[in-house]
């Protein structure tokens, strides 16, 4: 019996993991095509975003009646208990990734055609394509059980805090000299914001990672000055 109850755990864990990768590799998906709406102002696209978006909730919610019957069935313990919270965690920022990546996708009709040839939008596919990078290996980590994979994501976050403040400040210098742009603008700095809350939501979920598989906590990460900007 001991020997079924630890294969049949596994098994679970192993469910478990399948289905955050497909929830995490929509939400990369969602992040990717978000921005690609945005670059060539693409509404279809960008309402294909929005509607896949319950997808990624769906498997949130199976996610979440998985972890309560695995805790009540297999009573794990120690590291065991880690990768089960640890799942139960990672999918609600994933569900939160998917979020961001889905108001980026809702501003993209709302952003003039003209505004792609504006110097500060040049700087959003990069910044979207490193917080992209850092959901994946966030994932990876996750799915390999690899600390050091997860810290290397978490040293990452500085880059995207730096994209977004350098957004930040061309968007409100173009702003300041092209008045006529400012609401236009207005959307691409919640854009830029919603990519940095990505970057952020990645770290979350290597440092989960770190946790589950060192049973470690990292200290507390060292941040440059960050403009805030409420969405």
């Amino acid at each position: 019996m001991a020997e079924h109850t630890i294969k049949a755990f596994d098994e679970d864990i192993d469910r478990l993991r399948g289905l955050i990768a497909e929830m995490g590799g929509r939400a990369e998906a969602a992040i990717e095509n978000a921005m690609l709406a945005l670059q060539r102002h693409d509404k279809t696209l960008a309402a294909e975003v929005v509607a896949d978006d319950k997808r990624i909730d769906a498997i949130e919610a199976e996610v979440e009646k998985m972890v309560v019957e695995v805790i009540a069935l297999r009573a794990p313990m120690a590291n065991d208990l880690r990768d089960v919270i640890a799942a139960l965690k990672i999918v609600s920022v994933v569900e939160r990734i998917g979020d961001y990546a889905k108001n980026i996708a809702k501003r993209v009709p709302l952003v003039a055609t003209n505004t792609r040839t504006m110097e500060p939008i040049s700087l959003l596919p990069s910044m979207g394509q490193v917080a992209g990078e850092m959901v994946h290996d966030a994932l990876n980590a996750f799915a390999a059980r690899d600390p050091d994979l997860a810290l290397a994501v978490v040293e990452r976050d500085t880059v995207v805090d730096d994209f977004y403040n350098s957004v930040f400040r061309t968007l409100v210098t173009y702003m300041v000299e092209n008045p006529k742009t400012i609401s236009e603008c207005a959307h691409l700095l919640f854009i830029a914001k919603n990519i940095e809350r990505i970057g952020d939501h990645a770290t979350n979920v290597a440092e989960m990672v770190y946790y589950a598989a060192t049973g470690k906590t990292l200290p507390d990460r060292e941040r440059g000055p960050d403009i805030q900007l409420e969405d």
